[in-house]
């Protein structure tokens, strides 16, 4: 009998295969999801990058997009990278019309808040939560955290104190992309609130 977690990453658009290979490379048994039945199956589950405005859109039309919501209230565990933090937020200040998240994370964030695919960058952030040595992040049209609300925190802020990576219980958002730096900590880190659910 396999003790390895089962977890998905949602695959309806966007870097799910990265994060696939991450999660396997830590022993966790990890699936894609497209399907209600395939996310009934996951014990956590991996919003990636991507564009949160067609990821909204393909969650409607796949038919997840009440399962999704259903999962995150009863407890899933889930972690939103960039467009997957978008995902999670319960406000979005520059949201397209019509686009709607998913929610569940207390936070107001802005979408490319940092600018254009060219003004993207890497930086290291002090993760205390994590420990040492400092995250090498990497940020690529990337969403920021505006606002925290009472039940969210913060646990990771760029040099001037904007926030770019929040929990909120069984929640994790992250503005960067942790799956593109062989930096595995906050995959770890999330994989370990998935085996304590």
């Amino acid at each position: 009998m396999s003790t390895a977690p089962r977890v998905g990453v949602l695959a309806l658009q966007g870097d799910f295969r990265e994060h696939l290979g991450v999660l396997r490379e830590l022993g966790a048994e990890a699936v894609p999801v497209r399907r209600p039945d395939e996310l009934a199956s996951v014990s956590g589950l991996v919003i990636p990058g991507g564009e949160s405005t067609v990821m909204d859109k393909l969650s409607r039309a796949f038919g997840l997009r009440e399962p999704l919501l259903e999962a995150i209230a009863g407890g899933l565990p889930v972690y939103g990278t960039c467009a997957g933090l978008i995902m999670l937020a319960d406000r979005v200040l520059d949201a397209i019309e019509g686009q709607q998240t998913l929610g569940g994370l207390d936070v107001t964030v802005r979408r490319n808040a940092f600018g254009s695919q060219l003004d993207s960058f890497e930086t290291d952030i002090p993760m205390p939560v994590l420990g040492e040595p400092a995250v090498h992040a990497v940020f690529i049209r990337a969403p920021v955290v505006e606002s925290l609300g009472e039940k969210a925190a913060a646990i990771g802020a760029l040099d001037d104190g904007r926030v770019v990576a929040v929990e909120q219980g069984s929640l994790l958002g992250t503005s960067f992309h942790p799956e593109v730096t062989g930096d595995y900590r906050f995959h770890e880190y999330f994989l370990s609130k998935v085996r304590a659910a």
